[in-house]
């Protein structure tokens, strides 16, 4: 019998979860599913320039491992943008966690409060671009097309939310 597959540690859920080529018609499209792990090594790796060791360690796996996955998610990626397919991220075998902090890395729900540096300056208890943690301060929506603005719902990223005027995507308004 095989020995058990371990869950990869995902420290980022994505708030937009679905790609699609302009110009081609959704009932023509054909896709690839990119799983919520290689996202996540993708993430790690490309977008915040992390070593492979260091990005393994973070998702809980061996190197080698990692670096099998960060290949079969850039293949996916590559054919989706050479075959013009869509790309859905969905799946895959992981466990959401805490962001990694010396001594955190727990995983979510389980252990004691948030512990040191888990929040923000006023209390919210916060996160980037969703997940479940992502409360976020206040502040308000905007919709770049017509301008209009409504209050940020807590939890909700902006882009999630369309404008009820003219019914664009809204964006989260910049007040820093």
């Amino acid at each position: 019998m095989p020995r058990p597959r371990l869950r990869r540690r995902v420290m980022f859920q994505p708030g937009v979860t679905y790609f699609k080529p302009a110009g081609v018609p959704m009932g023509m499209l054909v896709g690839v599913v990119l799983a919520v792990d290689e996202f996540e090594a993708i993430r790690l790796k490309d977008y915040e320039g992390h070593e492979q060791s260091e990005a393994a360690e973070k998702m809980g796996i061996s190197q080698p491992t990692f670096h099998r996955l960060i290949l079969c998610a850039r293949k996916k990626i590559a054919d989706a943008i050479i075959n013009g397919k869509s790309i859905r991220i969905e799946g895959g075998n992981y466990k959401m966690v805490q962001a990694q902090r010396p001594g955190m890395g727990r995983e979510m729900g389980q252990g004691r409060g948030l512990g040191a540096g888990m929040g923000s300056k006023s209390g919210a208890v916060g996160g980037r671009m969703g997940g479940p943690f992502a409360a976020g301060p206040v502040g308000k929506c905007q919709c770049p097309k017509c301008g209009y603005e409504q209050e940020h719902v807590r939890g909700q990223p902006c882009i999630n939310t369309k404008c009820p005027k003219c019914g664009s995507m809204m964006v989260r308004e910049n007040n820093q």
